[in-house]
């Protein structure tokens, strides 16, 4: 049976994989892990059918454990990330299984100094003691309902800043995001809301909440040069991603989102650092160079790139996934954040086409992914390529007219590629020599 115990959370099918007594043991094992006892600790969800259960067997291990818990109820991840310094808590569990399929249920885990929890920052230990079912019993454990939207929306609404008035459609995916505006639209004036698919349906009757598979977006492609609108943007099911399409549904690959999002932060804070994950197209640093910042690559993973943010005290990191991180928002990643200040740069330009257009600079193929039995031959049969080698996370391997990143999935087992070329036809041709080397 797979392990549910990931490097960044816990997910897993639902019940087989992850169920009740299992949640129980974790969220008791988080009390003892991270000394929780007597400390304040939010609790939130998202809408999957399996979430109510599971936040509730969460809360119970956390409460006979001794903790205090905050239950914030139904919630975006960032909405949760603002409840816990909002409510100044501990730290928090967020019941989700972020973008996953609907079978799926999930948790994930920040700690005292707002430390996301993964592979070697307490997951290990809180997966020993769930597995075994070490439990603690401690007086003093209690839960307060609390209700932090409406706050949460006012801390977003000083961000819109629009040079005119935007028609924007919203593809929620049936995920968190629909409910979240309700809170925020209200707030945003000047923006023409089309909402899609924004009933919280955790059985995502429509498509998957993940705006990354490009089969996900076809309703929001159609459906925005059918509104005649501004551009659209998509979001995941528990909303801490955000992808857009623009005027004409062409979707923005999220690098390129990056590169926009530097362009803004540079503007307001010239010479500062920004980060981006290693699989973005070389686009990204040079136009964070341009702009007078300092480009700063990371691992993929949220924990790494929080990690880097606080070291280097970046302004702000963006991932290939469409996760986008702040600095004023505690180094965490936030979808609702990320399209404020992207309809903010698309109200100052006739078309957002006309903004990403210069971006489209190189010919990267996306992720693609290889069923592997070992990686670590993978990773060696690319050093034969030649070229400047990284190994920063999995293994980069860099020329002056294209490159490419192997790295091993942390939950599955196979290889993902990212390859980039300066043309259309270096790049197919690099591709199948990679290929034929990841393939053996």
């Amino acid at each position: 049976m797979p392990d549910p115990f990931k490097a960044y959370d816990i997910r897993g099918i639902y019940p087989s994989e992850l169920n009740e007594a299992l949640a129980y043991a974790i969220g008791n094992a988080v009390a003892q892990v991270l000394d929780l006892a007597g400390k304040p600790f939010c609790v939130g969800r998202d809408m999957r059918v399996s979430s109510p259960a599971l936040k509730q067997a969460v809360i119970k291990g956390l409460v006979d454990a001794g903790v205090q818990v905050i239950d914030v109820g139904l919630l975006s991840t960032p909405a949760l990330t603002f409840s816990m310094h909002h409510l100044d808590s501990a730290g928090g569990i967020q019941v989700t299984a972020s973008h996953n399929p609907a079978a799926y249920g999930g948790i994930k885990i920040t700690g005292p100094g707002f430390v996301p929890v993964g592979a070697g920052s307490g997951m290990e230990e809180i997966e020993q003691l769930a597995r075994l079912a070490k439990i603690v019993k401690r007086p003093g454990g209690s839960v307060r309902e609390a209700l932090t939207l409406d706050a949460y929306a006012a801390f977003l609404a000083r961000l819109w800043q629009p040079k005119r008035p935007l028609k924007v459609v919203i593809d929620g995916g049936n995920g968190i995001i629909g409910m979240m505006f309700q809170h925020l639209a209200p707030r945003l004036p000047g923006l023409t809301l089309v909402p899609l698919n924004f009933d919280p349906d955790g059985r995502f009757p429509v498509h998957e909440a993940n705006p990354l598979k490009l089969e996900n977006l076809k309703q929001l492609q159609a459906r925005v040069p059918a509104e005649g609108a501004d551009f659209g943007a998509a979001f995941d099911g528990d909303g801490d991603r955000c992808a857009l399409v623009d005027e004409s549904g062409d979707f923005v690959p999220c690098d390129l989102t990056t590169a926009l999002l530097a362009e803004y932060f540079l503007a307001r804070e010239p010479g500062a650092t920004v980060a981006y994950d290693l699989r973005s197209s070389k686009i990204v640093p040079e136009r964070i160079r341009a702009l007078g910042g300092v480009p700063v690559e990371t691992r993929v993973g949220h924990s790494f790139i929080k990690r880097t943010l606080k070291e280097r005290h970046a302004v702000f990191a963006g991932e290939l996934s469409g996760h986008y991180y702040f600095r004023d928002f505690w180094n965490a990643d936030s979808g609702l954040y990320a399209f404020l200040l992207l309809a903010n740069l698309a109200s100052g330009a006739a078309r957002l086409s006309d903004l990403v257009k210069p971006l489209r600079k190189y010919w990267h193929t996306g992720e693609i992914n290889f069923t592997v039995g070992d990686a670590r031959a993978v990773f060696a049969r690319l050093r034969q390529l030649g070229g400047e080698v990284s190994e920063l996370d999995g293994i980069t391997v860099r020329f002056p007219d294209w490159w490419c990143n192997v790295r091993a999935s942390n939950t599955e087992p196979v290889v993902r590629l990212n390859l980039e070329a300066d043309t259309p036809q270096l790049r197919d041709a690099k591709l199948a020599a990679v290929k034929a080397l990841i393939l053996g």
